[in-house]
């Protein structure tokens, strides 16, 4: 497989630490808020590199973290008057909801910030003994000055890095360099804390999940994931941590792109957030698998009402088809299965897989309009295998009964002899019936009516 890695800027092979075995790091989310689409994107993108490796025949260790305390969270609970710990746990509980409405599996290993202060503390220690970080009033930094190749990530030199560096809010007059960030905040007034050798404080984001994934995944594990936000500062601040430990990090970094409200970044500083539990209670969830799929991960994705809806339609047509061959038992088709291959392993090229299972949904339908069921049980056997790696569970023919599945049959077999007055005969047995039925390239779609 080859995968596009951030630091080389270019489509590499994915070289592994071990073969057949695959060690994934996600960042998670800062659990404050309910998670929105571009979340969604993110933890579909990766689900989907999961089971496409999985299905690959390797071994996946995938471990996604949870930051549990952090400035958004304290100012939450400060402006709501709660405790930062049960806004922590909440969000929590409503960020696995929505990810189970949208079938993300779990991860293997779920780390939480606050279940590794220790080890941060530990890690901050051995920095300033390396000098490698300063203390000051306001708590510890990293001195990047200190680091050969700050600025590797987001392919900046430190001249250029001198406005935004450092950890989101925090300036710290005190930093001898503008680019210098926070890794141990000194405590202030109401804020949650742990004792530490520099007095009270919590630990600064970026240093958790060098702790976490160095501990969970072992040096020089094999893929880094995350939204382009994070190339700096965070992950390029992660990076710098473990480069002044001299300890081998990330072997490949992958990003995947923004989402798109009407032609906009998603953005909360812009006022398009939309939240992913809404989406997935308003349009059916596996349609906006289906777009993340039809999208390249490196590209923009937009996401519009037309896009949810044509997404949706399609689902239907894939729900269709699943209905219409479920009887079918067939072999996948090597030469195809080939091609799904290959499409994969071209730095996850998604749309181009997304594309052959719905050129095998069509093949299908039409095989069995000309009576050919082994040729339909080819096809339909391989779009299946692609559906399921995709993570897409195609509705069968259990929501429909026989009669009304027979009479889409003949109607279908009507149409294909151009037996067009049989064939609306036919249509209104189905809407007596309480059945409406839509044609389309992939075959026809039945949708009760009402």
């Amino acid at each position: 497989m080859q995968l596009y890695d951030t630091v080389k800027r270019q489509v590499v092979p994915l070289e592994l630490r071990e073969p057949g075995k695959v060690s994934i790091y996600v960042c998670g989310p800062t659990v404050y808020a309910p998670p929105h689409i571009g979340h969604g994107r993110q933890v579909l993108v990766y689900d989907v590199l999961r089971r496409y490796l999985e299905w690959s025949g390797l071994e996946v260790t995938f471990v996604s973290n949870i930051t549990d305390i952090d400035d958004a969270i304290i100012e939450r609970g400060q402006r709501e008057n709660r405790d930062p710990a049960e806004i922590a746990v909440k969000c929590e509980e409503v960020w696995w909801s929505a990810l189970d409405a949208i079938n993300v599996r779990r991860p293997d290993i779920v780390p939480r910030a606050t279940e590794y202060v220790k080890q941060m503390i530990d890690l901050v220690t051995e920095l300033i003994d390396r000098g490698k970080a300063y203390e000051t009033t306001d708590g510890v930094y990293l001195s990047v000055e200190t680091v050969e190749d700050y600025g590797l990530l987001p392919n900046l030199d430190l001249d250029n890095l001198r406005e935004g560096g450092g950890e989101r809010d925090i300036v710290g007059e005190e930093k001898r360099h503008p680019a210098d960030f926070v890794l141990w905040k000194a405590a202030k007034p109401g804020e949650p804390t742990w004792d530490s050798p520099w007095g009270p404080g919590r630990p600064g984001w970026h240093t958790e999940c060098v702790a976490m994934s160095l501990d969970l995944l072992g040096e020089g594990f094999d893929i880094h994931t995350g939204g382009l936000d994070l190339v700096f500062p965070h992950h390029e601040n992660e990076r710098a941590q473990a480069v002044a430990l001299s300890r081998r990090f990330a072997t490949h970094w992958m990003h995947h792109g923004f989402v798109e409200l009407e032609g906009e970044k998603m953005s909360k500083s812009l006022g398009n957030v939309r939240n992913l539990l809404d989406l997935s209670a308003q349009y059916d969830p596996r349609a906006y698998r289906l777009l993340v799929t039809q999208s390249h991960y490196r590209s923009p994705m937009e996401i519009t009402d037309d896009t949810m809806v044509a997404a949706e339609s399609a689902i239907e047509r894939l729900d269709a088809f699943a209905r219409r061959t479920e009887h079918l038992d067939g072999p996948p088709s090597t030469e195809a299965l080939d091609a799904f291959r290959s499409a994969m392993d071209d730095d996850l090229d998604t749309p181009r897989a997304a594309d052959l299972m719905f050129r095998l949904v069509r093949e299908a339908n039409t095989a069995l309009d000309g009576g050919d069921e082994a040729a339909a049980g080819v096809a339909a056997a391989t779009a299946r295998v692609i559906a399921e790696t995709f993570g897409l569970e195609l509705r069968g023919g259990a929501d429909v009964p026989d009669d009304v599945k027979r009479l889409a049959d003949e109607r279908q077999a009507a149409r294909v002899a151009k037996d067009f007055a049989r064939a609306d005969e036919l249509r209104d047995r189905l809407a007596d019936a309480g059945w409406s039925v839509e044609d389309s390239a992939d075959g026809p779609v039945l949708r009760p009516k009402g």
